[in-house]
């Protein structure tokens, strides 16, 4: 979209451009006696004891909670912000960025506020995540799908057929893409983003980036340093991959701060908890991320030097796909006669799920995926065990 025609208002949805959002009391103050948001100020009750004093008045004690699990917690992560500034120094402020339970919730809010029901439709690029999909339905919003390049395991986007499909449908008003993909574990080159985001297309390009941490620097960079020249670019990115946080559920879009603000607008008013901007605040200090970082290195070279290598050297294995520049690996397997087969990788992966303690994922139904496992990088032990039973299960298929 040529940065100069770009106009937001014209993506939202008439009804979110008029909201009046809900105004939270932890939006007007935080400190000082909190008798505003009807909390309970005697504190988490499991941990209070109540009793008199001599003079009559009454007395708590309470174990600590350093969290102050009894109040609301900060209704835009402030100070989570601030710290995911210094990990993407390319972000131009805390108002570009948005924060969501998990990455799911991101994708929800961002189909709500663009998409009409039952009239408007986003544009997606198999194989790819499939809650892009899970999502339109329940909001009823119609998918266009305009399939990845998959030749030899390219995985890389269709331009034309791309701009072509989002450029001739009015009633598309997001293009999403993934890079590196899931399944694909592939970057997308970054000419070709480009060429997507000058195209005439009016709408949201939306880039999912959840395991942009994974990517050898030689291979490519998130596209957040894009955001900052195009104002139709909202990039997601996730705690839960390379800082090994899935559980804390907290996703993170960064885009204009007027779309930002929208979002902010429209979601709930805490949605995200005390105890998971309490652990990703941890987990982004600098200690944190340079722990993030060591963990990657070895993820990589596991990955790169041990995995892979391994795989290609067992019988029916007949090619490793993609670009491989995530935490995981697509493996596909083949008959005797080189064909892929999705008989013998649906037959593998249910021996190892249901009976040798071992899972990964089935992916042959996905396009351009025939055959394939898609396998995530584990510790050393656990890529060792993955070999192992492997080369156990496909030495006795003929």
């Amino acid at each position: 979209m040529p940065v100069s025609s770009f106009d937001l208002k014209r993506v939202l949805r008439p009804n979110i451009l008029k909201l009046e959002p809900y105004r939270c009391a932890r939006d007007d103050y935080s400190e000082g006696i909190l008798l505003d948001a009807n909390e309970n100020s005697y504190g988490p009750a499991y941990q209070v004891e109540i009793s008199e004093g001599a003079d009559g008045r009454e007395e708590l004690r309470a174990s600590s909670c350093p969290d102050s699990l009894h109040r609301y917690p900060d209704p835009l992560g402030r100070e989570v912000k601030q710290r995911i500034l210094k990990l993407r120094p390319s972000i131009p402020s805390t108002d570009n960025v948005f924060l969501g339970v998990g990455s799911d919730e991101v994708i929800d809010m961002i189909v709500r506020i663009t998409c009409t029901p039952g009239k408007d439709s986003i544009l997606i690029t198999p194989p790819t995540y499939g809650m892009y999909k899970v999502v339109a339905s329940i909001n009823d919003v119609n998918v266009v799908k305009v399939p990845l390049i998959v030749e030899e395991g390219a995985f890389q986007l269709d331009v034309d057929a791309v701009i072509q499909a989002a450029v001739s449908d009015p009633t598309v008003k997001v293009i999403w893409l993934c890079s590196p993909g899931n399944p694909t574990g592939t970057y997308l080159r970054e000419e070709d983003v480009r060429r997507v985001l000058d195209s005439p297309f009016q709408g949201l390009v939306v880039m999912d980036e959840a395991y942009v941490d994974f990517v050898r620097a030689d291979r490519g960079q998130s596209y957040v340093h894009l955001v900052p020249e195009y104002p139709g670019l909202f990039v997601m990115q996730t705690m839960s991959k390379s800082f090994g946080l899935a559980g804390i559920r907290l996703g993170v879009g960064i885009g204009s701060r007027e779309l930002v603000a929208y979002l902010n607008n429209a979601k709930a008013p805490y949605n995200v908890s005390t105890l998971s901007l309490g652990v990703a605040k941890s987990a982004l200090s600098d200690d944190g991320v340079q722990k993030m970082r060591s963990v990657i290195r070895r993820i990589q070279n596991q990955r790169d030097e041990y995995l892979i290598p391994e795989l290609l050297r067992l019988p029916h294995v007949s090619a490793i796909l993609g670009g491989n520049d995530a935490n995981f690996v697509v493996c596909r397997l083949a008959d005797s006669d080189g064909k892929p087969s999705n008989a013998i990788a649906k037959s593998v992966y249910s021996e190892m799920a249901q009976n040798r303690g071992l899972v990964v994922r089935y992916r042959g139904s996905d396009y351009g995926c025939e055959g394939c496992l898609r396998i995530t990088v584990g510790t050393a032990e656990e890529n060792r065990v993955v070999i192992d039973t492997l080369r156990s299960l496909l030495s006795a298929i003929p």
